[in-house]
């Protein structure tokens, strides 16, 4: 099964028509578009002419039958191919250092061979490894909720966490019958924090697997790779994902493992990592990650 990328929304919403309905376990591809809905994709394209209506286009939406508010939409990401060319961008007022930043720039950077091949203005060539990563993926949040597709919340959406790429499976709580599932906002590479407002941004062919998980809903997306587990928490503030990141990790340790609470405090204080994804979106995202390997069992 195939989804085109002009099946698209730029909301999470329970509202949102299914581009395709199917029966969990499925197997699906997916035609993304670029952040900028591919309207940046010469050198001769400039962000005054951008059309902001089409940033953020989201692919789908999936209803999965037998979905429920309760359980959670279990997504496994199977195999991401890129585009020959993206684009990166900075402009005033935006991210991290805008205030620093004159008007608008853009940069079209060809990948190829596994290397995004930055050129800067003044000819420094710079050759950096592909990190694919998906940024914008999620489900319909609970009841007349309606969140743009470039806000992150415990629905998913903009979360742009780096460990999003091939191989990991995300658990999203399921708060709408048929979950609604979408995502897009590919980047070829992507520093944690995005601090200039755009990773590589890139469109992409995406293929992931569904499933539901009766009754498991995690209050906050939860990642999972061979190696480690992670709480992805958005809020207002960096502070406040932080600590309800760290409070969500020490909670899954908790139901998964007979560790008193002191112990598992340390253990997470010793080798878990509480990591920024992103500082420049209307909430704020961190992961806490920890490796697997040093409480037997623990999985989601």
């Amino acid at each position: 099964m195939k989804i085109t990328k002009d099946k698209v929304f730029y909301s999470f919403c329970a509202k949102n028509e299914p581009a395709l309905t199917v029966d969990a376990p499925a197997r699906i591809e997916f035609e993304t578009m670029d952040c900028f809905g591919n309207q940046l994709r010469r050198p001769e394209d400039v962000m005054e002419a951008l059309d902001w209506d089409r940033v953020n286009p989201a692919t789908g939406p999936v209803y999965v039958n037998g979905a429920q508010p309760g359980d959670a939409l279990k997504v496994t990401i199977e195999k991401i191919v890129l585009n020959e060319k993206g684009t990166v961008c900075c402009l005033t007022d935006e991210g991290t250092l805008g205030a620093r930043i004159e008007g608008s720039h853009t940069r079209v950077t060809e990948v190829s061979g596994g290397l995004v091949h930055y050129r800067a203005a003044n000819g420094l060539a710079v050759d950096i490894p592909v990190r694919p990563m998906i940024g914008v993926i999620g489900v319909a949040p609970e009841g007349d909720l309606d969140i743009n597709t470039g806000t992150p919340g415990a629905h998913g959406g903009n979360m742009d966490n780096t460990m999003v790429g091939e191989g990991a499976t995300l658990y999203f709580p399921v708060a709408a019958e048929g979950a609604l599932f979408g995502f897009g906002d590919l980047h070829a590479v992507m520093g944690d924090g995005e601090i200039g407002v755009s990773g590589l941004e890139i469109p992409a062919d995406v293929t992931v697997s569904l499933d539901v998980v009766k009754g498991k809903a995690p209050a906050f997306p939860v990642l999972e790779t061979e190696d480690k587990i992670s709480v992805i928490v958005s809020q207002p503030t960096v502070d406040e994902a932080c600590q309800k990141a760290t409070e969500l990790m020490q909670e899954l340790i908790a139901e998964r493992t007979d560790l008193d609470l002191a112990d598992i405090v340390m253990l997470m204080s010793l080798a878990g990592d509480l990591q920024i994804c992103q500082i420049v979106d209307p909430e704020k995202t961190v992961r806490f990650v920890f490796p697997k390997k040093y409480i037997p069992g623990l999985t989601f």
